[in-house]
């Protein structure tokens, strides 16, 4: 791995394009002050449960996708099968049965059937406290497509029990997503290349070009408007954040008695190394910093509407809520600390009726990467992914509302600017993401210098 990554060299350090702040100020920050505190926060029942609805169809094609196909996917259990049925969760189980085009895909598919099935239990405690989770709803302008969580077919899920990490989820159809995203939904250059996979050999790599001619070119941003370019930095980031996650817990043994989790740094290499990605990896990083940055200043944007008196995180235990919510306050107040924040104001500054159409645009661009999370084959991939995209909407959501979180009212409801429970919960959670990622950076640094 090249000395610099490790040495404080290009490309994961110093100054970050279209912002005033720093990679290493990013760092302390994160791992010594907030990343701690968020994982406290995120522990509680208020953020752990999300409810979703991860049966919607593909809107953009028919779902065949590896893993993703009817006998190799996760399914209900017929109720008379099951230790549980709920009466708003079923519990999830598998096909025994393979069909004639399963059998071609078996041992890959088994294994990312198993890695990617959702746990979907719930206490009996849980069950009921849960119904009672409702929150008044007006989100206008909404940065991502509305999920359906009063279908029958939404469900509470525990976040702690289906952590984000490897799940054997790959090859052209997982690619298929990515491809979907960057080509038909990014303010992306038409010679911007994408990460090539890893770990399949350049047969597989020439293969690929075929269908993504524009891999191998270079990346110049000249002549991309500030607007473009931010949009396209914050989807490479959340794939950067994704991959991190993959990379730091991956399965490294599976025996019948025990699984064993835990870094891969070879995966971590074949995604980032300078070398190995032709100059990519290096970039990749710097735009997770830059997600990290559009994030934190959402943070310390929407603290006037967590502060009011009245607002509160229910979960019925009075006292716990109270508790909850000053340590959210306590972050909130620590995220509008940080010295260096994204100026979002660079953001539709120029021509009033060119800026309003750029935002129009920005926004209509994200709900359709939101809707491309339905085609995603695996269950707990799509879980995190629309979780994170989710959170992402609500955070540009919170960005270009600025004027309206300015008139919140000290006390009384806030109506003019309001978010979900959902909302709130896809925030906080998909920011975790982030700064675990930034998190699993420094983890990565010191198993690399240890190696050497």
């Amino acid at each position: 791995f090249p000395p610099s990554f490790l040495e404080g060299g290009q490309g994961v350090t110093g100054h970050l394009d279209d912002c005033t702040c720093d990679v290493e100020t990013i760092d302390a920050f994160n791992n010594y002050k907030l990343f701690p505190r968020l994982n406290e926060l995120l522990e509680n029942d208020y953020f752990r449960y999300y409810k979703v609805n991860l049966k919607k169809p593909c809107p953009f094609w028919n779902d065949n996708s590896h893993c993703g196909i009817r006998d190799c996917a996760v399914k209900p259990c017929p109720s008379k099968k099951c230790f549980f049925n709920p009466p708003f969760s079923l519990p999830l189980c598998f096909s025994p049965q393979y069909s004639e085009e399963a059998n071609s895909l078996a041992e890959e598919c088994e294994e990312a059937k198993r890695l990617g099935a959702v746990d979907g239990s719930l206490s009996e405690e849980t069950q009921q406290a849960v119904l009672q989770w409702t929150r008044h709803d007006d989100s206008s302008d909404s940065f991502c497509e509305a999920d359906d969580i009063y279908s029958p077919d939404a469900e509470y899920v525990d976040l702690l029990l289906n952590p984000e990490r490897y799940t054997g989820y790959k090859g052209p159809d997982a690619w298929k997503i990515w491809n979907s995203i960057y080509e038909e939904n990014c303010f992306k250059p038409h010679n911007v290349k994408r990460p090539l996979t890893s770990g399949r050999g350049e047969a597989w790599r020439e293969k690929f070009k075929v269908c993504f001619p524009y891999l191998e070119v270079p990346i110049p941003f000249s002549g991309v408007c500030v607007e473009k370019r931010a949009f396209y930095r914050l989807i490479s980031g959340l794939h950067a954040s994704i991959n991190i996650h993959l990379s730091a817990r991956y399965l490294l043994q599976d025996t019948w008695s025990e699984k064993k989790w835990g870094p891969n740094v070879t995966e971590f290499q074949q995604r980032f190394d300078e070398v190995l990605t032709r100059g990519e990896g290096p970039r990749r990083l710097k735009n997770l910093y830059f997600l990290y940055l559009i994030e934190l200043r959402a943070l310390s944007k929407v603290l006037p509407f967590f502060d009011r008196p009245g607002f509160q995180l229910y979960t019925g235990n009075r006292s716990q809520d109270v508790e909850v919510k000053n340590l959210l306050l306590e972050i909130l107040r620590l995220a509008k600390s940080f010295p260096l924040h994204f100026d979002e104001n660079s953001l539709f500054a120029g021509n009033k009726k060119e800026a309003a159409k750029l935002k129009e645009e920005f926004r209509l661009h994200f709900k359709n990467i939101s809707k491309i999370m339905d085609c995603v084959g695996c269950f707990k991939c799509r879980l995190w992914g629309k979780l994170q995209t989710q959170g992402l909407g609500t955070a540009l959501k919170i960005l270009f509302s600025e004027n309206l979180i300015e008139k919140i009212p000290e006390s009384g409801p806030s109506y003019r600017f309001q978010l979900t429970r959902q909302e709130i919960v896809a925030l906080f959670n998909a920011f975790g993401r982030i700064s675990t990622s930034v998190r699993e950076l420094e983890n990565f640094r010191n198993i690399l210098r240890n190696m050497r």
